[in-house]
């Protein structure tokens, strides 16, 4: 009788240790070998290098149309030619404000899909943490060192993916 309460004593000891240890996952892992976050990604890389292009296809035509208006110096009054100099300008100008909406529309978007994905990590944590009687998860880049079995990203990784297989970012 002595024995069985010494391991049960002995079990439950153990139980409340691992509870206690804080467990940790790569975030940064999660987000970026994810499905929905593989995704999400490709989805911005793409759109951000077809607006890049666009932008250096209207760049040539610029650098094209200055080139014109150069070779024109000669040929046009002053006043055309300051006329044609602001025009191109003004051009540029809207090119650079294209550009800046671009990686800020990029920007926000990746936001945003972050967000959802962890607005969708949290529960997942929170029912492992449940299941596996774990008290405390840490981000691993918060870390110096930790034991490898205390590395719980692989799990809720695999989790993640079951519930999540995209992100609509649009």
């Amino acid at each position: 009788m002595k024995k069985i309460i010494f391991i049960l004593f002995l079990f439950l000891i153990n139980q409340n240790l691992n509870a206690e240890i804080p467990h940790y996952l790569d975030f940064k892992l999660i987000l970026n070998e994810s499905k929905a976050g593989k995704k999400a990604q490709d989805q911005l890389k793409s759109k951000l290098n077809k607006g890049i292009n666009k932008i250096k296809e209207k760049e040539k035509s610029l650098q094209e149309e200055e080139r014109k208006i150069i070779d024109q110096k000669k040929i046009l009054k002053s006043e055309e030619y300051k006329d044609k100099v602001k025009k191109l300008r003004v051009k540029v100008s809207n090119l650079q404000k294209e550009r800046s909406n671009l990686l800020e529309d990029v920007a926000k978007k990746r936001n945003k899909a972050r967000n959802e994905l962890l607005k969708n990590l949290n529960p997942i944590i929170k029912s492992y943490m449940a299941e596996k009687n774990i008290r405390m998860v840490l981000d691993k880049k918060s870390l110096l060192l930790a034991d490898e079995k205390l590395n719980i990203t692989k799990d809720i990784l695999n989790l993640l993916n079951q519930k999540l297989q995209s992100i609509k970012l649009d």
